[in-house]
Order: structure tokens, then sequence, then C-alpha cells
């Protein structure tokens, strides 16, 4: 009689120990576990080890960790209508756990789905050139919309950046266009001021070597110096025009030359003598004599 007590007594005993210990949970640091005991929830649990009541008890692990989600290229129309392909990253992570379950059916394809929606949406209300030239306020905007939506979910979005803009190869063209346009601008504005510079500088320079008739002197002087340094065999000289027209004065005096040629004399006209008439043939016309030119005409 008393081995039988003995022996139901250990039997009870290890089915204690079995009921205790199947009720032990473990969580890891970064996981908290969500308890529904008879399908009612009594809240989150962990990290580590604690203890549930089994057989009657549910839980369902939910990682705190931060998750990223990349998004598939989405095709849209921007408002000025352009159609392009915009992919992006989204990161989130789960600030409450016991939303996450109760709230939603799966929060992460929720997540993927609405991040989805709301990139198509903000990109078809953006310009070109804002989705291009001003992505951190896009970002913004996506990030801000996804948020309040994923609020009473129990989920947090961190970073919305937008991965790649893909534009179609006319609109690549025509910026391209555009592009090298604007550079040409540019080279011919500093062309035309550095024209202007020159111009200034040569001018402010001639003013001061006005002043001072030496100067130019000097700078013939500087100008040979800096020719004779290259190893060169002819060497160009600058002479002033105003140095070589005296010179040329003197030139054709000395050799007679005058400035302008005599004017010739002028011819005086013969008055026409008028010939008798003729007893046979009658009258005749006045024919005027050849006018005589002067000696000094014919030379």
């Amino acid at each position: 009689m008393t081995e039988a007590f003995i022996i139901v007594g250990a039997i009870v005993l290890v089915i204690i120990v079995l009921f205790l210990l199947s009720g032990l949970r473990v969580v890891n640091q970064y996981e908290r576990g969500v308890i529904f005991v008879l399908g009612r929830l009594t809240g989150a649990k962990g990290p580590g080890v604690f203890w549930v009541p089994p057989f009657i008890t549910q839980m369902r692990k939910i990682d705190l960790r931060i998750v990223t989600i990349e998004l598939p290229p989405q095709e849209g129309v921007t408002r000025d209508n352009v159609t392009v392909k915009v992919s992006a990253v989204v990161y989130f992570y789960v600030v409450n756990p016991n939303a996450a379950v109760n709230n939603v059916l799966d929060y992460y394809r929720s997540t993927v789905q609405i991040a989805q929606t709301t990139l198509r949406s903000v990109l078809g209300q953006s310009l070109l050139d804002e989705l291009l030239t001003e992505r951190e306020k896009l970002n913004h905007a996506v990030q801000s919309i996804i948020d309040e939506q994923t609020e009473r979910w129990g989920i947090k979005v961190t970073t919305v950046e937008i991965k790649d803009v893909e534009l179609p190869t006319t609109m690549q063209r025509a910026m391209a266009k555009q592009a090298e346009a604007e550079r040409e601008k540019r080279a011919k504005v500093l062309l035309a001021q550095g024209e202007y510079q020159a111009a200034q500088t040569l001018a402010d320079a001639a003013h001061l070597i006005s002043t001072e008739p030496s100067a130019i002197t000097l700078r013939y002087l500087q100008t040979l110096t800096e020719i004779a340094v290259e190893k060169n065999s002819t060497i160009v000289f600058p002479l002033p025009i105003d140095l070589v027209e005296p010179l040329a004065e003197i030139l054709k005096k000395g050799a007679g030359i005058t400035s302008s040629p005599p004017a010739p004399a002028p011819v005086q006209p013969v008055a026409p003598a008028i010939m008798p008439p003729s007893p046979i043939t009658g009258p005749t016309a006045s024919v005027p004599p050849t006018p005589q030119i002067p000696p000094a005409a014919q030379s």
C-alpha cells in the first residue's frame, strides 16, 4: 500500500514538473512576446524567461528591430505629364507590439502596400524638376504620410529614401541638350567678362603710359628682353608710328618728291573762221579750225 502511494506521488510530481516546465517561455532581447490567455490579451512580456499558464495561453513573438523594405519600381506620371519609374527604400520598426498584433492582420505586408500607394500618390503631385532636385522634400512628404497611416498599427517609419528615378530616353536627350545649352551660356558669359576685364585693364594701362612718354620706351625694352629670352633667330621689334612718319617725310624731301603734281595750263578756245561763198557751189558751211595747243600743255 505504501509503495502504491509512493508511485502515485512520484507520478503526480512528474506531472506537476512537466506542467510547470511547459509554461516557460524564452524571448530574446530584440523581441517581445504578446500573451493571450483564453483568447484575452494580457500584454507583452520579455525579454528573458517568464512563465505563462500552459495549454490555455498563446504567445506571438514580435521583432522590434528596424525592418528594411525595398519597394519595387513604381511607374507614374508627374504633374507635368512625364512618365517615370521610381524605386524607394523604407525603414520602420514596431513601437507597440500589442497594436501590431491586434490592430492589423499583417503589419509587414500592410506597411509595404501603404508605402507603394503613397509613393505613387506623391509622384503624381510633384514636378519632374522637384523629383530630381528636391528629393529630401519628397522623402519627408512620403515618410509623414506613411507614418500617419501606420501610427495606429504601432509602427514607426523612420526614413524613406527615393533610390532611383528612371526617365524615358527622349526626356534624357532633352535634359542633356538643356544642360549643354546652360554650360555654353555660362562659358560665353565668362568669356565676355574676361574680355571686358582685359579691355578695362588695357585702357587703364594706356592711360597710365600716356601720362609718362618715357614709359612706352621702357615697355619696348622690356618686350625686347622677353623676346630675347627665347632662342629664336628672328626678333620682331615693335616701332611706333609716330617715329616712322617724320622719317618718311624726311626721305621724301631728300628725294625731291613733291606732295602734289602741277596742274595743267588751261586751253584757250579759238573763234571759228567764216569762209566766203564760192561762185560755183554756193555758200559753204563754216568749219572751225583746229585749236592750237600751247607747248606747255603738250609737254
